[in-house]
C-alpha cells in the first residue's frame, strides 16, 4: 500500500510564502513522477508542478518563477516551495505519485494521491 501525506498548508497574505511537504509511505516506483495538483471550489483539479525520477521538472505557466518543486529520494518525499503567493493560488493542494513520466500534467496518469492540504491566500 502507498500512502501520501501532505503538510505545510495554511493562511498567508498575498506576497507571502509557504512550503508544502509530501511524505510517501509504502513502495512507490522510483522511476515514476511525483507532482502537485490543486483544486479550488467548483473547479477541476489543476496541474501545478511535477518532478521525474531524473529530477527534471515541469510547471504550469501561472506558477513559473514563483513555485519550486524538489525531491528527496532518501526521505521518499517531495516539496513545493511557494513564493509570492497570490489569491488565485488559494486551493486544496494534493500530492500525487506514480505518475507516468511522459504525461505528468494529467491527473489521470497518477496512481496515488494524498488527502490534500488547504492553502489560503488573502488579499
Amino acid at each position: 500500500q502507498v500512502q501520501l501525506v501532505e503538510s505545510g498548508g495554511g493562511l498567508v497574505q498575498a506576497g507571502g510564502s509557504l512550503r508544502l511537504s509530501c511524505a510517501a509511505s509504502g513502495r512507490t516506483p522510483s522511476r515514476y513522477a511525483m507532482g502537485w495538483f490543486r483544486q479550488a471550489p467548483g473547479k477541476e483539479r489543476e496541474f501545478v508542478a511535477a518532478i521525474r525520477w531524473g529530477i527534471s521538472t515541469e510547471y504550469t505557466d501561472s506558477v513559473k518563477g514563483r513555485f519550486t518543486i524538489s525531491r528527496d529520494n532518501a526521505k521518499n518525499a517531495i516539496y513545493l516551495q511557494m513564493n509570492s503567493l497570490k489569491p488565485e493560488d488559494t486551493a486544496v493542494y494534493y500530492c500525487a505519485a506514480g505518475g507516468r513520466p511522459g504525461s505528468v500534467e494529467l491527473a489521470g496518469q497518477y496512481d496515488y494521491w494524498g488527502q490534500g492540504t488547504q492553502v489560503t491566500v488573502s488579499s
